[in-house]
């Protein structure tokens, strides 16, 4: 077997695309999308009629016409990965929200209508939030309505402790972006698998979780290369571009060994993380506040370009 059928045997492998060719031609479990692969794959020929129906949608409803265009995009494309995969697409709110938890409720309870309203059951889609202090907060909400989410953005222990304790459905914790950032902030250009700051990170949330067993799933994210990927075998979903799909599709080489199963219980916290040691803890760590900044400015960024590409298309 080839590397990713290996992998396919210890992970549930995610698709991070939202080109459904690619989905196709990889058989992941399930495909997560955001505002910046909505973006790309917004600009593919095979999607210029969800472009176009999609604004009809929108200014038949009346409202915010370029707003509502790009949920119902973005509820298009999921529903076309849906056909494909045979579990679960992420969907993500506008991250200019993600300051603000009672919009951001409102916008996923909005998502998941338009998924209903589609044939999509709710248990099918995963509401993407930043982790912010807001972000979980709307989740933690969500979550008792039977909406499940992926919070992302993630870098830190705290975030992950704040989601387990909120009850998410699953997390992303970022791989690649951290050791992007230790890169540039420590001048190193030679980690490897074993010293990845990355990986590491979620080696360590994996085992927080699994030593206290908290039901959040663990989905590792954003990946700078296959050594990566291979450290983190085991985890419970991994999330992967096509590109590092293809390069584990085509070695046919062993998988390296990955996270440990053998994980001894600990204790879970006698009390809830409050609000004042998450944004504490969080300001805390240099690395986390940075890229958790820029991962919405980015995200922003691509949602503006999105909306600009419908309003060219009216």
């Amino acid at each position: 077997m080839n590397k990713l059928d290996q992998l396919k045997q210890r992970s549930l492998v995610v698709a991070d695309t939202g080109d459904i060719e690619a989905i196709r031609r990889y058989h992941p479990q399930d495909a997560t999308t955001n505002p910046s692969l909505l973006y790309k794959a917004a600009q593919l020929p095979q999607y210029a009629q969800h472009l176009k129906d999609s604004l009809t949608w929108a200014e038949q409803k009346g409202g915010d016409v370029i707003a509502l265009a790009s949920m119902k995009l973005a509820v298009a494309i999921g529903y076309e990965i849906l056909q494909i995969v045979p579990g679960v697409v992420s969907t993500e709110v506008d991250a200019r929200l993600s300051f603000d938890t009672a919009a951001s409720i409102e916008y996923a309870r909005q998502l998941i209508a338009m998924y209903q309203q589609a044939g999509v059951e709710r248990e099918r889609v995963l509401i993407k939030l930043a982790s912010t202090w807001e972000g979980i907060s709307a989740a933690s909400v969500l979550e008792r309505e039977g909406i499940h989410c992926n919070l992302t953005l993630l870098f830190s222990q705290c975030q992950a402790v704040a989601c387990a304790e909120a009850g998410v459905t699953l997390i992303s914790p970022f791989v690649g972006r951290i050791l992007d950032w230790y890169k540039a902030s420590t001048g190193r250009d030679d980690y490897t698998a074993e010293d990845d700051p990355g990986v590491l990170s979620v080696a360590s949330i994996y085992e927080y979780y699994k030593s206290r067993e908290y039901p959040t799933i663990v989905m590792g994210a954003s990946f700078r290369n296959t050594g990566e990927i291979e450290a983190l075998a085991g985890c419970d979903k991994l999330t992967i571009s096509p590109q590092l799909l293809q390069e584990l599709q085509d070695d046919n080489g062993t998988l390296a060994d990955g996270l440990q199963s053998d994980i001894a219980s600990q204790p879970r916290p006698t009390s809830a993380m409050q609000e004042p040691a998450f944004r504490y803890q969080l300001n805390a760590d240099a690395m986390a506040t940075e890229k958790l900044a820029e991962g919405i400015r980015n995200f922003v960024a691509d949602q503006v370009k999105l909306e600009e590409l419908l309003q060219q298309s009216r």
